[in-house]
């Protein structure tokens, strides 16, 4: 359970010190000498976050489908709050996400495991809960969790559209970035985006919360800890990116959350 957030939370850190997961618009960023670069196995960005979706869409799904739990509707709703959110995430990939560039294999495998195991795991501890007859949390969050779930998920959906809507149009407008090889990129608009850099993380925490809410297990908050912290290092590397390619950012958004960070 542990090593799983220290790993998200460790991951955040080497993103904020310029030490990227090779994805999206820092596919082309390594640390690696070149001889090992040309070793690597690089896919598309499509490819790749299919790779790094499904098995986790595919836990949730036989959890709900083939252990219901039905006496058990904390189970239910995490089960079906899993479900929903890589179903998504898997529709986006196939029809909203433009990629552009690729995905380095050895970079779409750790995080397909590590989706793939969080998933199993908390669903795992959600059955530990009924299997073992624990009682249920003095406070009840579960319905909170709901609300924060749908928000979160809707949100995220939302500025991922008008990512999509951005980049669609790229093509046909000039780019203010300083690098031709960036020359797909345009500083987002609209929404969130007016005031951080990363609206789409920020919800995306806000929908992890939720699923800590609804499950109320020590793992489900300890996983809900290290995405935050990993969401949070990615978007301040991802502003430092905005900032370094483009002559004119906005320097009042934030990274994460407006006004502050």
């Amino acid at each position: 359970m542990s090593a799983i957030s220290f790993t998200l939370a460790s991951a955040g850190i080497s993103e904020m010190r310029g030490k990227n997961m090779q994805y999206s618009k820092f596919w082309k960023n390594s640390n690696q000498p070149d001889s090992q670069k040309s070793k690597q196995i690089y896919i598309s960005g499509r490819r790749g976050m299919q790779i790094a979706y499904t098995p986790a869409f595919l836990a949730s799904l036989t959890s709900l489908v083939l252990f219901p739990h039905n006496d058990g509707i904390r189970y239910l709703l995490l089960s079906s709050a899993l479900t929903i959110h890589f179903l998504k995430r898997l529709l986006e990939v196939q029809f909203v996400h433009k990629y552009s560039g690729g995905m380095a294999l050895d970079t779409a495998i750790p995080i397909s495991l590590s989706y793939f195991m969080s998933t199993a795991t908390m669903v795992y501890a959600q059955h530990l809960t009924i299997t073992q007859g624990l009682p249920e949390p003095p406070i009840d969050l579960k319905y909170p969790g709901i609300l924060l779930f749908l928000v979160g998920i809707s949100g995220n959906f939302y500025h991922h559209y008008l990512l999509s809507r951005m980049r669609s149009s790229s093509s046909s407008s000039p780019s203010t970035s300083k690098s031709n090889d960036d020359k797909d990129y345009k500083i987002p608009r609209g929404g969130l985006f007016e005031l951080v850099v990363c609206p789409h993380y920020l919800f995306e925490i806000i929908g992890f919360i939720g699923f800590a809410f609804i499950s109320q297990t020590l793992y489900a908050f300890a996983y809900m800890a290290g995405t935050t912290f990993y969401l949070t290092g990615r978007s301040y590397a991802t502003r430092r990116w905005y900032v370094s390619k483009f002559k004119h950012f906005p320097h009042h958004v934030k990274a994460l959350i407006p006004f502050l960070l």
